[in-house]
């Protein structure tokens, strides 16, 4: 089966790391899956989820001029199994509720929580990514933790 972008395939796990898993589709070809697309909730650690040799369901979602292939397991799955059920709260009652602060947190609640889940998704890698570069800047120049200050 060719690889093409929005294309459903079987693959392997070929390797983890902490920022997502490589996954060998076959054919020579490896795809990264990035840890905020293995699951609709938060992943602490990849190895919670993910084992090498673990076969799992893929959807392409990008290829990159440069060959790289951008996938996603939670993207694959049926819609059905897509939606956390764990925001079941009563939706006639926030009207009435004194805890009700406005109006505009009223109008859809799903699209509400898929949004916030995905914006703390990218806070995370955006945290992380920020804390590496303030680290690596740091140790650069002072010679690393507790370097001599002159």
């Amino acid at each position: 089966m060719a690889i093409e972008v929005g294309s459903k395939i079987s693959g392997k796990v070929s390797g983890i790391t902490n920022f997502g898993a490589f996954v060998d589709l076959g054919d020579h070809k490896t795809g990264l899956v990035h840890i905020s697309e293995i699951s609709d909730s938060y992943i602490k650690d990849i190895k919670d989820v993910l084992t090498v040799g673990d076969e799992v369901k893929v959807k392409v979602l990008k290829i990159g001029d440069d060959g790289k292939i951008a996938l996603s397991i939670r993207k694959a799955k049926p819609e059905s199994e897509r939606k956390p059920e764990h925001h079941s709260h009563n939706h006639n009652n926030h009207g009435n509720s004194k805890r009700d602060f406005g109006n505009n947190h009223r109008h859809n609640d799903n699209h509400k929580k898929a949004s916030f889940d995905d914006l703390m998704n990218n806070f995370l890698k955006d945290s992380e990514s920020r804390l590496a570069t303030i680290k690596k800047n740091t140790e650069g120049k002072r010679g690393g933790r507790g370097g001599r200050r002159s």
